[in-house]
């Protein structure tokens, strides 16, 4: 909820502390149906990809899903996300952000065809890191719980080694 104080009230509150800010927000709150789902038609979550020269759409597809809506045969919805990618020299494109389903995938950044996905002990809800250690390619993620009140709590980074480049 929002708190807007104008006139004398604004100036009273402002002249007896310092800290007092005129615009204030305690949350938000995220509308949804019966059931415990976004209250909008999916996907309820994206991965899109724009050329930034020209600002065409080159690609868009669904990130994530709810497993037990996957289930019942309804697959791609795309689910609530928190975290960006990161994109190798090699035009592989990382992301973990998917609540729901806590997947972390890789994607062939000309294409959106997703290359690899794995399941993670709890949600990737950060932006990866890449990193090299003796020659070799490394791919890490912070995977932890909390927004999905129906997953596991839990943190820990989690990193996978990249094959090499023939």
């Amino acid at each position: 909820m929002n708190y807007v104080l104008t006139g004398k009230d604004a100036a009273e509150a402002a002249a007896s502390n310092p800290n007092w800010l005129k615009y204030r927000n305690d949350g938000y709150n995220i509308f949804l149906d019966p059931d415990g789902y976004p209250a909008i038609s999916p996907p309820w979550g994206t991965l899109t990809a724009i050329d930034l020269k020209t600002g065409k759409l080159l690609w868009k597809i669904p990130l994530g899903e709810f497993p037990d809506l996957a289930q019942q045969g309804m697959k791609n919805t795309g689910s609530e996300n928190y975290g960006g990618p990161i994109v190798t020299a090699g035009g592989v494109l990382f992301i973990g952000a998917t609540v729901a389903d806590r997947r972390f995938r890789a994607f062939d950044i000309r294409t959106g065809k997703l290359l690899w996905d794995e399941e993670l002990p709890f949600a990737g809800m950060a932006t990866p890191s890449t990193y090299m250690v003796d020659g070799k390619q490394y791919v890490v993620i912070a995977s932890s719980g909390g927004r999905d009140p129906k997953g596991p709590i839990g943190g820990m980074y989690i990193a996978f080694a990249l094959p090499s480049a023939k």
